[in-house]
């Protein structure tokens, strides 16, 4: 088998960029994490979101529902995303709006998360009775939907504030989470470690908190991510179809430029804007869910990648998943007793 030239990278220790040690040292693998492309890229845009959330509302040019006589003009000097039908500056409405999506995610996410920790590795670590029933609330809240349940509850309430709306969104997204952790919990509490904090007398509370809970670490964070990513969206679609009512958010903006046919007046800086906004903030938390995932999976961290060490202790890095060539032409290979790499001739019929 041939090792195609393309294929081949030498590694020599001790010749400038080339040189690339095979332990890291202890300090960089703890910000293994943020060294993730696509991890570092997410939080810098979700912390860019939270920041806005945050002063959305005092660097807003305008007033959000402060009218002018510019009716649905175009970006300007004046106006930089536009205005509405009613001379409200859009970019005004899209910081105002930030907080309240921002707010209900994350309040959402933090709900949720708290609960299916308290149920997914209890009901997976204890185990007996106390797990069938708690198998048996995660099962029920499973099957809750949680859009119609919040449209039910504004209803009957005539409105319904941020906090309400997260909270109806965390008690009612919990269950999946929870059904993940208590499998990976089941996973752990045979482990040796586990085994031998139980025997020296451990109270479970400990365990749980010390023991178990640093191994799910990367599970709880992909739920948290994904907690928020729901919320924001399901946020955004009650107000979008006009059962939220608190004030301006994004999905406020959309069910404007909606009902006063945006698209029809061809206004795209109405709704285009908001849009943006959504599926950025939704590329960020999926950027995080990703890098989460290869940080917790070598396998993926390393995809595409593999390091052979020679007998003479140099390395040689290749892909994974090349197809071999066999050809007349001459192939380089590793000279174990050697310092450089030699030619081999490959025979027509091999």
């Amino acid at each position: 088998m041939t090792i195609p030239t393309s294929s081949i990278e030498q590694v020599i220790p001790g010749q400038g960029s080339m040189a690339q040690p095979d332990d890291q040292p202890a300090k960089r693998r703890r910000f293994l994490f943020l060294r993730n492309p696509k991890a570092a890229t997410g939080l810098v845009l979700l912390g860019i979101y939270v920041l806005i959330g945050i002063i959305g509302p005092w660097i807003a040019p305008y007033d959000p529902d402060a009218r002018s006589s510019d009716l649905v003009a175009g970006p300007s000097a004046r106006h930089w995303l536009g205005t509405t039908h009613i001379g409200q500056d859009i970019l005004s409405q899209l910081l105002s709006g930030a907080r309240s999506v921002v707010y209900v995610g994350f309040l959402a996410g933090i709900v949720a998360t708290v609960l299916s920790i308290l149920v997914g590795v209890s009901a997976g670590y204890i185990g007996g009775k106390t797990d069938d029933g708690l198998s048996a609330l995660s099962n029920v809240f499973l099957v809750i939907p949680a859009i119609p349940l919040m449209i039910i509850i504004t209803s009957a309430l005539g409105g319904a504030s941020d906090t309400l709306i997260a909270l109806i969104i965390g008690l009612t997204s919990w269950s999946w989470n929870a059904r993940v952790l208590r499998a990976q919990t089941l996973s752990l509490r045979r482990r040796d470690y586990v085994e031998a904090s139980r025997a020296t007398g451990e109270k479970t509370w400990r365990i749980i908190i010390f023991e178990l809970l640093p191994n799910l670490t990367a599970v709880i964070a992909a739920g948290f991510v994904g907690t928020v990513l729901f919320a924001v969206l399901a946020e955004i679609t009650l107000a979008f179809i006009g059962v939220v009512n608190n004030g301006w958010n994004w999905g406020t903006i959309l069910f404007w430029a909606q009902t006063e046919q945006a698209l029809a007046q061809k206004a795209w800086w109405w709704f285009v804007p908001a849009g943006l906004a959504i599926a950025l903030l939704g590329t960020a938390l999926s950027l995080i869910n990703f890098g989460i995932d290869e940080f917790v999976s070598p396998r993926l961290r390393s995809a595409g990648k593999t390091k052979i060490k020679t007998v003479s202790g140099r390395t040689v890095r290749m892909r994974i998943g090349f197809t071999p060539v066999l050809s007349s032409t001459p192939a380089p290979t590793i000279d174990p007793d050697g310092a450089t790499p030699v030619a081999r001739k490959v025979p027509n019929n091999a």
